[in-house]
Formats: C-alpha cells, sequence, structure tokens
C-alpha cells in the first residue's frame, strides 16, 4: 500500500463560526505599533468602579480602525510611567484623584511625536482631540493611570505591514491571528471582509491517493508493505500470518486489535468525530503499522485438482477468410485472418510444450455451429442450431465434455486439429464464448483468449441489430454483462482479441474482459503471436479479489458508489501487475461534519479479500496512520506524481467506458490542474518530461477527441456507444498500471 501524498491535507476554510478569522491580516503602516495603541478619547476621572464591558467591532479598511480598536472587551491593566507624547495636554485637565495607585516620576523623559497621518493630528487649541491617545501616558505630575485594555490583543505584527489593509489566504502558510478564547465576547453582528476564492487546483486536491501495487502488496504476497512515498515513512512491519477468522466490527467490518471488544461504539472507525466545540475528543487513531494475513478457514483442504486450463476460442467464420499481402523476402503472398491465427496458436502451443508441458490447452471453434475440439482420448463435440439459442443445454454440454489431458500429451494432436481448421458462415459468437467458460469454469485461474474479426450475429448474444431491433440488443447487452459476472464468480479470466480493420462491437464483447481482468487488443493480422503470448504470460495469482478501504468519520471516499468513510470493489482475478487506486479526502468543512485538526493524525485500513488459486479464502488488512496537514506546500513537495496519473487515468477511463465522458474530462482536468501546480512547485525537470507524455496517452479525454471514438447515437441509451479503437483504448487505460503507463510514454519518444 503506498499513498501518492505525504499528509492528510485539510485546506484552510474560507470561513469559521463565531466570527473566527483564519487568515493572516495585514495591518496599515499608518498605524503606530501594537505597543503603542490608544485609547479612543481622553479617560474620563477614574470612576469607583469597574468600567462597563463592550463587545469588539471587526476591523474595517479605513482611518477608523484606532476607533474600532478601543471597543473591544476591556480588562484592567496597570500601566508603567513611558515618554509621554506631545498630544497628551488634555492630561492636566484631570480633577479626581484616579482610583489606582499614585507613583512619583523622578526624572521626565524626553517628549516624542506620535506617528499619527495628517488629518488626525491634533490643532492647537484642541481640548479634546478626536484621535485616539497613547495608551500609556503620563503627565507632568507623573501620575500613572490604570487603562483598560483588549483582552488577547491579536498580533497584528505577525506579518509585514502593507499600506493597503487587506486579506491573504495562503494554503496553511504564514502566521495566524491568535484569537480570543472567549468568542462570546465577539459581536453577533461581526463583519468580516470576503476572502479570495481558494486556487481551483487545491479545492479538487485529492488529500492522497491509496495505491495496492500488486508487486509488492498483491494479494499472495507475504512481503511487508512497502514504506510510503512520504518524507518520514511508517515503521517497516512483518507480515504476522493468522489462523482463523479476525475480530470484526460488526458495523463497518473493520479488523479490530486486542485493545477492542468487537462493539461499535468503540470501533475506531465507526466512532463519530465530535465538533471542535464539543468537550469529548477525535477517536485516537491506531498505533503503528500493522500488517496481517489471515487464512480464513484453516480446516478447508486446499483443492489438489489440475492445474488451470488455457482454452482458445477461435472464430472461423465466412469473414475470417479475408486476405492480406505479406512480404515474403522478394515475394508477395497473400494469408487469410484464418491462416495468421494458426500461424500464432501454433507458436504458442510449441512454447508452451517446453516451458509448460504440464499446462492443459483447450480448443473451441466456432462458425454458424461450435464445437468442441477432442483429442486421441475422446471425439470432438458440436453444438448447432436450436441448441445454440439455449443457454442451459450450451452449459450442460460444456460440464460433460472430458477436461483436456495436459499439452505434454496432446501437443501433436492439437497442433493437427489447428491446422485442419476452414473458414465458412456465421458467427455463433455468443454460445461459444459461453461454452469456453463454462468449461474453464472448472478450475479457478483458468483463462479463456477469444479472438474474432466480426460480430456476433446468431441468437444468442446478437450485436448486429442495433440498428433493427433495440430489444434484441438490449437483451445481449445484458447477456454479456452476466456472463462477465458468471466468469469472474467461477474464477476465469477472459481476454479478448481482435483483427485490425474489423467491427467486433468491443464495447460489448469487452465487458466480459473488463469484469474478469482480462484485456481487450486490437492487433494487425501479423502480430497475433506477441499479443497471445502476452495474454498467456500474465498469470492469474488470486481470484474472488474484493479491496475494501476504511477511514475514519472525518474523511470520506470520492469517485466510489459509497460516498461515506468505507469503500468496496469486486475486483475479480488478479494478476501480479495489478495496480488499483482510491481516492479520498477530509469531509467538507460545514457541510458534513468536523475535519481532522493540522499535526493530528488519522488511521486507515486496507482489506483484501481474496481465494487463493488452490482454494483457500484469505484476508489480508494493512493498517497505517497519516498525518494530518493544511500547508499545501508541504503536500505538493511530498507528491508522487506516478500515482495521481495513474489514478487520474484509471478514474476517467471508468466514467468514459459508461458513455460518461464530460464527466471524465472534468475529472481528468481536475487531476491534469494539480499534477501542473505539483511541477511548477517542485520544478523538476524529469517529472515535466514524463508529464508531457503522458498527456499524450490522455489526449483523447482532454481534447475532446473522445468523440473520435463513439459512433453515433444509440438506441438504447442518451449515451454515445464506442468504436472498437475507443472500446479498446478505455477498457486498458481503466486497468492501467504505472509499468504499462512507462512504457506507453518511451514509446512516444
Amino acid at each position: 500500500m503506498e499513498f501518492a501524498c505525504g499528509f492528510v491535507y485539510v485546506p484552510t476554510p474560507v470561513s469559521q463560526k463565531d466570527g473566527q478569522r483564519p487568515n493572516v491580516i495585514k495591518r496599515s503602516a499608518l498605524l503606530p505599533p501594537v505597543s503603542r495603541v490608544r485609547p479612543r478619547s481622553p479617560p474620563p476621572p477614574p470612576p469607583t468602579h469597574s468600567a462597563e464591558d463592550k463587545s469588539p467591532k471587526s476591523l474595517r479598511s479605513s482611518p477608523k480602525v484606532i476607533e474600532q480598536l478601543e471597543k473591544s472587551k476591556e480588562v484592567k491593566k496597570a500601566a508603567k510611567p513611558t515618554p509621554f507624547y506631545e498630544n497628551a495636554e488634555f492630561h492636566k485637565k484631570t480633577g479626581a484623584a484616579p482610583s489606582s495607585s499614585i507613583t512619583p516620576q523622578q526624572t521626565t523623559p524626553p517628549r516624542k511625536t506620535a506617528l499619527l497621518p495628517p488629518h488626525m493630528r491634533p490643532a492647537a487649541s484642541s481640548q479634546s482631540p478626536p484621535y485616539s491617545q497613547p495608551l500609556l501616558c503620563s503627565s507632568s505630575d507623573s501620575h500613572m493611570f490604570t487603562y483598560d485594555l483588549p483582552k488577547n490583543e491579536p498580533d497584528l505584527e505577525a506579518r509585514p505591514w502593507d499600506p493597503s489593509y487587506s486579506y491573504t489566504a495562503p494554503e496553511g502558510t504564514g502566521g495566524e491571528v491568535k484569537l480570543p478564547a472567549d468568542s462570546s465576547s465577539v459581536s453577533s453582528q461581526t463583519s468580516v471582509p470576503a476572502l479570495p476564492p481558494r486556487p481551483s487546483f487545491m479545492k479538487s486536491m485529492p488529500d492522497y491517493i491509496v495505491l495496492l501495487p500488486s508487486s509488492r502488496s498483491s494479494p499472495s504476497s507475504s512481503r511487508k508493505s512497502p514504506s510510503d512515498s512520504s518524507p518520514a515513512p511508517s515503521p517497516a512491519s512483518k507480515v504476522q500470518t493468522i489462523r482463523g477468522e479476525p475480530t470484526s466490527c460488526s458495523q463497518c467490518g473493520s479488523v479490530l486489535d486486542s485493545a477492542y471488544d468487537n462493539m461499535v461504539n468503540e470501533c475506531y472507525f465507526c466512532q463519530p468525530w465530535e465538533l471542535p466545540s464539543a468537550p469529548s475528543k477525535p477517536p485516537c487513531p491506531l498505533s503503528g503499522l500493522q500488517d496481517d494475513l489471515f487464512v480464513l478457514r484453516p480446516d478447508e483442504k486446499p483443492n489438489c485438482a489440475a492445474d488451470a486450463l488455457l482454452l482458445f476460442c477461435i472464430d472461423i467464420s465466412g469473414s475470417m477468410s479475408t486476405t492480406s499481402e505479406v512480404s515474403v523476402g522478394e515475394t508477395i503472398l497473400y494469408r487469410s485472418r484464418l491462416q495468421f491465427v494458426q500461424e500464432a496458436v501454433l507458436e504458442c502451443v510449441h512454447t508452451l510444450s517446453e516451458q509448460q508441458p504440464d499446462i492443459r490447452v483447450g480448443l473451441i471453434t466456432f462458425n454458424y455451429q461450435v464445437t468442441m475440439h477432442g483429442n486421441e482420448t475422446f471425439t470432438s463435440r458440436t453444438l448447432f442450431g436450436a441448441e445454440l439459442a439455449d443457454s442451459e443445454y450450451v452449459k450442460e454440454a460444456a460440464a460433460s465434455f472430458p477436461t483436456p489431458p495436459p499439452l505434454s500429451q496432446t501437443k501433436e494432436h492439437l497442433q493437427r486439429q489447428v491446422m485442419g481448421l476452414s473458414e465458412g458462415g456465421t458467427t455463433a459468437l455468443g454460445p461459444a464464448a459461453l461454452l469456453t467458460i463454462a468449461i474453464a469454469s472448472r478450475q479457478p485461474g483458468s483463462k479463456v483468449i477469444i479472438c474474432t474479426d466480426g460480430k456476433a450475429n446468431t441468437e444468442l448474444g446478437n450485436l448486429e441489430v442495433e440498428d433493427i431491433d433495440a430489444r434484441t440488443l438490449l437483451s445481449s447487452t445484458i447477456f454479456y454483462q452476466e456472463l462477465g459476472e458468471y466468469a469472474a464468480n467461477q474464477g476465469v479470466t477472459v481476454s479478448v482479441l481482435s483483427i485490425e480493420g474489423t467491427d467486433c462491437r468491443l464495447d460489448e464483447l469487452g465487458r466480459l474482459a473488463d469484469r474478469t481482468g482480462g484485456t481487450v487488443v486490437i492487433a494487425s493480422p501479423n502480430r497475433l503471436h506477441p499479443e497471445f503470448e502476452q495474454i498467456i504470460e500474465n498469470r492469474t495469482i488470486a481470484t474472488h479479489c474484493s479491496v475494501t478501504l476504511l477511514l475514519p468519520q472525518s474523511l470520506r471516499m470520492r469517485g466510489e458508489k459509497q460516498a461515506g468513510h468505507k469503500g468496496t470493489r469486486e475486483e475479480g482475478n488478479v494478476d501480479p501487475d495489478k495496480e488499483i487506486t482510491f481516492q479520498f479526502g477530509a469531509c467538507e468543512q460545514d457541510t458534513e461534519g468536523p475535519v481532522p485538526a493540522p499535526g493530528s493524525h488519522v488511521s486507515i485500513q486496507l482489506q483484501i479479500r481474496y481465494r487463493h488459486r488452490k482454494g483457500q479464502r484469505m484476508l489480508r488488512v494493512i493498517t497505517t496512520d497519516r498525518e494530518v496537514t493544511d500547508d499545501s506546500s508541504a503536500a505538493l513537495s511530498s507528491l508522487s506524481l506516478a500515482i495521481i496519473q495513474l489514478n487520474s487515468s484509471q478514474a476517467s477511463a471508468a466514467l468514459a467506458v459508461r458513455g460518461r465522458f464530460l464527466d471524465a474530462r472534468t475529472e481528468g482536468e481536475l487531476q491534469r490542474e494539480l499534477i501542473e501546480r505539483a511541477i511548477e512547485h517542485n520544478r523538476s525537470v524529469e517529472d515535466h518530461q514524463t508529464y508531457q507524455q503522458w498527456v499524450k496517452t490522455m489526449e483523447p479525454i482532454y481534447n475532446n477527441n473522445i468523440h473520435n471514438f463513439t459512433r453515433r447515437q444509440s438506441v438504447v441509451s442518451d449515451s454515445q456507444s464506442l468504436t472498437d479503437a475507443g472500446a479498446a483504448l478505455l477498457y486498458n487505460m481503466k486497468h492501467c498500471n504505472r509499468k504499462s503507463i512507462s512504457l506507453k510514454n518511451k514509446h512516444k519518444l
């Protein structure tokens, strides 16, 4: 588990309750220092009782700021003899004895001139000057007076003075105004000047993004979680293997440690965060980094059945007879699409027989009928006609077909079958996909590779009727969605490979790959073998995988179906290169509840439930804590741009494949602004170069080019359906990882 930011970023609020001002105030340079703040008028004869308190008024950008400072809540304070000003003549008229003690002055200090603007200087004959008097004055009789001073006067010298009285709104930087502890002393009619808007990139800045890199913390990995990308990584922790079910919270499902009694009101993630004014404190974060691996059913025996299957589902319809030119030396040959596929499959079989002789490889072909090819021990079987329209019959036929023996025993027979294929007829892709997935479901972790060059055009799963029958197309959409769910539940990974220059409706057919963790590929005929090889090499390490992220009540998920402090994704099958990103941040202030205070820590828990290839059910729980900050500079300095770029690609593509193109563009632009701001702040040449290449990858999202990958208006919904090129681009972007992004960037150089 990695974090894209070293902190949980909490933006400085635009406004705070009780009239508090969170931003720094610049004071006019025309005003004297705080140590020389003057009363508005000459002090009256000292009364025999305490002066009446008055509520302060807010500061304004006019010369009357001095007058308003005097109206603050008053407390008695004794003033020491200090140098006096020229405008203190009125003190000589004081007739009554002050109520405070009088101290004789031994020597008369030199006279000083108050730093007042010209329009505020006293006239020569003035007896009651309309301006503020010095706070600490001495008369010729060397009297010491008792004056009422504002309580907890703000430190207005915390920032350099500026001739223009204004607010500044840095994101968590600079000195803050020290506000009175007693908020009741602030007038309810206090008028606070409007603050400038927060920079847009900070509004959308994800506080941090959790990344699950399978190469380090994949479900089958037993190593510790890698260090965070923050300057201060969490301490290392070894994975602790525990047999049996963990103690979990009955409400949120968090895995609790020994400090809890499985009570909801004691769960850190369920416990509500009180408002700052409430007497109770926020929950204490969990201590340190914990990494536990639970064997949920230790008494369950591992599955010792045959290894996973690899099944080729090959299109041999009439369109596969289309030929392409091939140069062999100086000779130009013409080969059909089926011949290219035959050559690619034969090369894969030869390689597998040398590297994995025990792997079990099967072959299913389809045109107007579907054939399950046998071997020397059992004969082939073919389904056709009405049999292909009955889903239950197709599943029963799959169950009755024997499992292929190891490749070491079937290699030669399989090669003869591949070479003997011929093209012709329609495209019964739907029944063939169902049959192949049903056979592969016998062993979790099996792979299915569907290779086709056209749309399914038989009754079950028909994709060629979008202009004719909307009801049939809708039923086909549901068919492929349900087939993808069925494959994922059985631990089967489905990849779809189409031939360049064809139309296979990959926006619908690609749902199989999207749900099961497979890939969607469009390849030229002479590039089929490398694509086959890459799909085969990407082995499945876990099935039935679900990932849950738990946050405290002060944080919220972003971009997930769940808007609360918990998010769960069903990932299905997982390969070693799988990377999953989450985005979350602090609650919106003043709307969703309290937020964590800067300098505090919050705990985050990641749960990964999965099934090992041998059938064992496992649960990995990683719990760590993060520091909270409101300093945008610190947050920008600690960002991992690679993780943010990965999250942006995945999140934008996930929206686009559902037809939400405007939302995808908005999401991409928000992340782009954040990345650009981080590059500008950190001034990294390497990050800038990587970013420029990554922008080219995201060009369809950023530059409205997504419409180049859409068909005309669909009859099913108001959204645009994707072309094959658009579907392949977005499905692969949705499931990309940092390795694939890096390779794409290198290819663009």
